[in-house]
């Protein structure tokens, strides 16, 4: 969990001077990062999402984008500039795929900063 704070407190402070906050700019990433919104294959939430249903010589068949909500931040990064069928190369920078990152997991950013506000 301290990971996740300190990933919090860096994001927290790259924003402080900006016209836009970061869960506006987190918010606007997920939804367009380039083109296709990550919420039309993985969710609204990162709970992943059936996209078709379709028959391949004779089998049924699913395409779906993965649930990527649990998944730690070095697999999330990994995944993001792996090679996976069906996704498309975004290009994203370090600081995109972490603000990325925060957008899935904005509430526990929320409870971890909070926690730590009230210990002394």
């Amino acid at each position: 969990m301290r990971g996740v704070f300190v990933l919090f407190l860096a994001l927290s402070l790259s924003y402080a001077d900006s016209f836009i906050t970061k869960e506006e700019y987190a918010s606007g990433l997920y939804h367009n990062p380039r083109g296709i919104g990550c919420q039309l294959c993985h969710g609204e939430s990162g709970e992943g999402k059936l996209i078709a249903r379709y028959k391949d010589k004779g089998e049924m068949k699913i395409f779906a984008g993965a649930p990527i909500k649990k998944l730690s931040f070095k697999d999330f990064d990994e995944k993001v500039n792996s090679r996976i069928v069906g996704m498309p190369r975004y290009y994203l920078t370090d600081s995109e795929i972490q603000i990325l990152y925060y957008y899935l997991h904005r509430e526990e950013f929320a409870r971890a900063a909070q926690k730590h506000r009230k210990t002394p």
